[in-house]
């Protein structure tokens, strides 16, 4: 916390309008010569990592951020002007709409520079953007001022004033629902009427004739093309929101001139798109809702599996109320979908049928998801995966490193610190260490020791660790500011001589201080003794190394599978000495962990060894009865 800035701690700035090619070392490049810069982060999506369009910006001293603000403010990068204002991490701040200012019927000309030029001079100003779309401004913006008294005066000056040869309007920020409670009733009525699906039967004496009996008309206009020729919708205009009303009531769906006309409120495109959305997204979510738990998902099918195969192969366990296997082509996909008419029904032929084999290949059966929520499923799994390969104590070392980068995700460290941290926060570490561990050296000798180290004067902010703590230190030890690790033998060689006790004066001790950015972070016991878990039981086939859920989960995914085949092979071997390779190939179908269950329980593999046998003679038999019948 900065005592020389209290609005602005962090000497943080807030960088938009980013085109999604810049990276932070750009940024760095353009920001290091306001002053010298802690670090930079450019905000991405979690699952693609493409940029988002803006940034953060943490200088040391909050005059560099105020000059870097003051003279690069607006400035191209890669072709786009850059916003930059005060990062606000208070979000109360932008949403209490203090000092806020709506700006309309601006000229297209006026981008987010001008009307920053304009505004500037009634005080600081924390944010200014013009609204845009892909056609450039949309014809208004907003101001953020730091005060309510220079938003004040910005719209007594401002406001009916011309820009740009253009009357402004200027007036303080309402929030959308703030603006329909002002209007009450008025949001209502309407005098604008849209009409449309009459072709080229009306035209606008026509249609003025068709709506005058209802009250009277301010406008009324046909839309045409180039040519003038009528694109079968039109506006009437009424002076009376009833007369409006009466119109919509008695012509909306009556015939005019052999056509069944719409006559509806007169919306905008925007309200319009709105409107659809939500009533696209209401079906949507009642169809969700009407399937969920019933419809399962099938993949792996045989390219002879049609729709009524597969309803016939699904009706033993309840009523099935569709039944469609997607093809491409007149070609079976090979995945389909089987929707029952009750959750308890479904649930049995996920347990009944999931890994059957039928035909030639095990069935995948569960639950039919929809894209989203699968990707989300995926990515859960891979991040609970990931942070199961860590040591137990990666998390506390992962939140030492969050105090220090609270939003750590790809931070961008200048000089000899540069570092780029993965999404979870900390490098992959090894499971478990590789040699024994030492014992730790006193505390005074321990921070000797750490003083000493190359690159030590690179790690910053080392945090005191509570005097009751016991620690054990890692084998190797380096700084996360990229030092080579180095074994803890080697570096007694590199400490001066009267910094090496005997080994006898060694004993474990409590530490007083320990830098947090370590490779293998030790963790903290309380005033107990550390307890070493006991290693997990492998599943062991003959002469093979014993088969664990985390070493397969190590593996890489093409030899998940090889590790799995040599161990079920031998087992196989065993029942059906010369089907053990097609029957292995066949068992390889199924998912890792069914196959990994099955190397624990034989009565499991038995099962379905026999059931791939039973299919590989049925189609034997299918075969030889198909070479008779040619004979």
């Amino acid at each position: 916390m900065n005592a020389a800035g209290p609005s602005y701690p962090m000497s943080s700035l807030y960088v938009g309008d980013l085109h999604p090619d810049v990276s932070e070392a750009m940024l760095f490049e353009k920001f290091s010569t306001a002053g010298p810069v802690l670090s930079i982060r450019v905000c991405r999506d979690m699952l693609s990592r493409r940029s988002l369009g803006y940034a953060y910006v943490n200088f040391q001293q909050p005059a560099d951020a105020e000059r870097a603000l003051d003279t690069m403010n607006f400035d191209t990068i890669k072709g786009r002007p850059c916003r930059i204002m005060w990062s606000q991490r208070d979000p109360s701040i932008r949403k209490s709409g203090v000092g806020n200012i709506f700006i309309k019927n601006l000229d297209r000309t006026i981008d987010n520079k001008a009307l920053y030029d304009t505004f500037s001079a009634f005080g600081n100003i924390l944010s200014c953007k013009i609204a845009m779309d892909e056609n450039g401004s949309k014809g208004y913006g907003f101001v953020h001022f730091e005060t309510e008294e220079a938003a004040r005066n910005s719209i007594e000056k401002v406001n009916g004033m011309l820009l740009n040869q253009k009357k402004v309007f200027v007036g303080r920020f309402m929030t959308r629902r703030e603006r329909i409670d002002m209007m009450g009733d008025r949001a209502k009525k309407f005098t604008n009427v849209f009409v449309k699906n009459f072709g080229d039967a009306l035209d606008e004496d026509k249609l003025k004739d068709l709506f005058t009996p209802f009250g009277s008309i301010v406008s009324c206009k046909v839309m045409t093309d180039e040519n003038g020729k009528s694109k079968g919708f039109g506006f009437v205009s009424f002076e009376e929101h009833e007369a409006a009303q009466k119109a919509v009531d008695a012509l909306n769906d009556s015939d005019a001139g052999g056509h069944t006309i719409f006559v509806g409120r007169a919306q905008k495109k925007a309200e319009r798109h709105a409107e659809l959305k939500e009533r696209f997204e209401r079906i949507k979510q009642e169809r969700m809702n009407r399937y969920q738990g019933v419809n399962l998902y099938v993949k792996n099918l045989d390219d002879t599996i049609d729709d009524e195969a597969l309803r016939k192969e699904f009706a033993a366990y309840g009523t099935i109320t569709s039944a469609k296997v997607m093809c491409e082509n007149g070609r079976s996909k090979g995945f389909g979908f089987v929707c029952f008419n009750l959750p308890e029904e479904a649930t049995k032929a996920v347990t009944e049928m999931n890994g059957r084999i039928l035909v030639s290949k095990p069935l995948y059966v569960a639950l039919a998801q929809r894209k989203d929520e699968r990707k989300a499923h995926l990515n859960a799994q891979y991040m609970q995966r990931v942070s199961g390969l860590r040591m137990p104590h990666a998390a506390a070392a992962a939140a030492a490193v969050g105090q220090m980068y609270p939003q750590n995700p790809n931070y961008f460290m200048p000089g000899g610190a540069q570092r780029f941290y993965p999404p979870t926060g900390m490098p992959p570490v090894r499971p478990n260490p590789r040699w024994a561990q030492p014992q730790m050296r006193a505390a005074g000798q321990q921070q000797g020791i750490i003083a000493g180290m190359p690159g030590a004067q690179q790690i910053r902010h080392s945090r005191p660790m509570a005097p009751q703590q016991q620690v054990r230190p890692a084998p190797l030890a380096r700084p996360i500011t990229g030092t080579p690790a180095v074994p803890v033998g080697q570096q007694h060689a590199m400490m001066p001589a009267t910094m090496m006790p005997p080994m006898s004066a060694m004993p474990q001790v409590r530490a007083q201080a320990l830098p947090y950015k370590m490779r293998n972070p030790a963790q903290a016991v309380s005033g107990q003794t550390m307890v070493q878990m006991p290693p997990q039981a492998g599943v062991r086939v003959g002469d093979q190394a014993p088969l664990t859920a985390s070493m397969l989960a190590e593996a890489p995914p093409q030899e998940q599978k090889q590790m799995l085949g040599e161990r079920l092979f031998p087992l196989i071997q065993g029942m059906y000495p010369d089907l053990a390779g097609k029957i292995t190939g066949m068992l390889l179908e199924i998912d890792n962990s069914e196959l990994l269950h099955m190397l624990e329980s034989r009565d499991s593999l038995k099962a379905k060894v026999e059931e791939a046998v039973a299919v590989l003679q049925a189609h034997q038999a299918k075969e030889a009865a198909s070479l008779t019948h040619k004979e």
